[in-house]
């Protein structure tokens, strides 16, 4: 069944679900603050800043109008950074007249209140405004999707129906799509494996080989799954696609921006220069502080995330900080 969506982002991600919902027949307006960015997809065609290869259908159309782009459609996909989320649903609130779906496909953890983003969403849009909230997450490369690549992942809500919905949306014959009632693990798994990328960046940016890298993923889902469990979800979730699959997407590519930031720490370049030549956002340097903070407050031992802060908040060498990894005492696995 065709629907009217709403794809608030047009970043890289964002682009690339309006593109996967654009082929499966829906009709979808994609948002952005940028006007040159809009202009240049309805324009050209493209969005080079982000996916720099790709060519849009020319049928589909963005627009820096939200109430617009808000008003008539049945489902909101909230594509923007963590950092956005909350102020965004607040205005996204004021335009919603009759109930929506709300649907994000971001991951990361809120700073100071480190709530999940699905949390965020219910406390900005009203429950009278909203039919359910659900995230969609797993290991995807928006440049792979964009070329019809083959793409698992996994859209999750306590509510199966909600998240049934949310599968029938996307899913065609290159992007499957899983449900999962587990929510809280869905997106604790995604938010948390942007921190094990920056890590794994950085041992490849310092020469180190696969030795390193299995161990780093190993020990950082161990890590992740402890947090998580703490926090409510349920173990199982972190050996699924927003677990395990998404780990190992984010710590073995360079697409990941992630996995780009920390390879240019583990080469000795200081954050903030890495932060502003990437020119986007990097969750996982934002989502360490969080979890780390969240760690000490659940008395949760997370080695990894605690070395990588160390990194980044408080300037400690690199290779200083993996050899405390390495000669920390012996221990059961």
């Amino acid at each position: 069944m065709t629907k009217k969506v709403a794809v608030l982002g047009a970043g890289s991600w964002g682009t690339a679900l309006t593109k996967v919902l654009f082929e499966n027949g829906h009709q979808v307006t994609l948002w952005s603050r940028n006007q040159d960015q809009v202009d240049e997809i309805n324009q050209k065609h493209t969005n080079k800043t982000y996916l720099p290869d790709a060519v849009l259908p020319e049928a589909l159309t963005a627009t820096t109008n939200l109430e617009k782009a808000v008003h008539s459609a049945e489902v909101i996909v909230f594509v923007v950074p963590t950092k956005a989320i909350r102020s965004l649903a607040q205005q996204v609130n004021q335009f919603i007249e009759v109930p929506k779906l709300i649907v994000h496909a971001s991951k990361g953890l809120e700073q100071q209140t480190h709530k999940r983003i699905s949390t965020i969403l219910e406390e900005e849009i009203a429950l009278t405004s909203r039919t359910g909230v659900v995230a969609l997450s797993g290991p995807s490369h928006a440049e792979e999707v964009m070329a019809d690549d083959l793409t698992t992942i996994t859209a999750a809500c306590e509510e199966e129906e909600q998240a049934k919905v949310v599968q029938a949306l996307f899913i065609n014959d290159y992007f499957r799509v899983y449900t999962n009632q587990d929510i809280v693990g869905v997106e604790i798994g995604a938010a948390l494996k942007n921190i094990i990328a920056v890590g794994a960046g950085a041992i490849a940016g310092m020469g180190f080989g696969d030795n390193a890298k299995a161990a780093l993923v190993t020990r950082g889902l161990a890590e992740i799954t402890r947090l998580g469990v703490a926090m409510g979800a349920e173990p199982l979730t972190f050996m699924g696609l927003s677990g395990v699959g998404d780990l190992i997407v984010t710590c073995t590519s360079p697409h990941s921006r992630n996995w780009r930031a920390g390879n240019l720490l583990g080469k000795g370049q200081q954050v903030d220069t890495i932060l502003n030549e990437m020119g986007m956002v990097v969750e996982g340097i934002s989502t360490t502080k969080a979890a780390y903070e969240l760690a000490q407050e659940y008395k949760i031992d997370m080695p990894i995330t605690a070395a990588i802060y160390e990194v980044v908040y408080s300037d400690a060498e690199v290779k200083c900080v993996i050899l405390d990894l390495m000669q920390r005492e012996g221990k059961s696995e």
